[in-house]
């Protein structure tokens, strides 16, 4: 049983014939982690992702990639009390390389695979990006999904 569960994505640019960028937020905690937020009663799990990656980034042209949803979980500290949470990331692709930040981060970046892995914070978020990464890369050569690479 979770305290929380949030919805978020890797969000990714695919500016040819440069290499595939993510986008990687710095929380005004001092982590840098993809967007994500709690999932609001009666909304769905994609719901929240389009809702906060509007709220957090400004993007609103957001496709989410077929076939990719992964699910973390940690514990964290809120005031005394330990909070059991859970995080699905979905996959989903940009066309908008400008960022609105919300007043819940303090900067973020458009990074290659190699850089995002270096700039997150948490070692979880880093298996999620591998994987997605890693799903990119297969998708080039599958036919009929709806990745364009």
């Amino acid at each position: 049983m979770y305290d929380e569960i949030s919805a978020g994505a890797v969000l990714y640019l695919n500016d040819e014939p440069a290499d595939i960028t993510y986008l990687i937020l710095n929380y005004s905690y001092g982590h840098w982690d993809f967007p994500k937020g709690n999932i609001e009663a009666g909304e769905t799990e994609l719901e929240t992702v389009f809702r906060e990656i509007s709220e957090e980034t400004g993007i609103q042209d957001i496709r989410i990639i077929d076939g990719f949803r992964q699910q973390i979980s940690y514990k964290y500290r809120k005031k005394s009390k330990l909070i059991n949470k859970a995080v699905i990331y979905y996959l989903a692709e940009t066309k908008s390389r400008q960022v609105v930040l919300s007043f819940e981060h303090n900067n973020f970046g458009w990074y290659t695979f190699d850089q995002a892995l270096d700039k997150l914070s948490f070692e979880n978020s880093k298996k999620v990006l591998r994987n997605a990464n890693q799903f990119l890369l297969s998708a080039q050569d599958l036919k009929g999904r709806s990745v364009k690479l």
